[in-house]
């Protein structure tokens, strides 16, 4: 089962819409889906780090 999605509103600098849309492109992916990969892997990231402060 796929998981849920929510809709959001955001507001983004043109610059980094220009750049995603671009980025987003090269790795055949939906602009929504690359801010979707992008984010997650930011979770990740983060949540290792966190877990290794003392």
């Amino acid at each position: 089962m796929r998981p849920l999605k929510e809709k959001v509103s955001i507001s983004l600098d043109s610059d980094i819409v220009e750049r995603v849309k671009q980025l987003a492109e090269e790795d055949d992916r939906s602009f929504s889906q690359y801010i979707n990969l992008v984010l997650k892997i930011h979770l990740e990231k983060i949540g290792i780090q966190e877990k290794r402060k003392p």
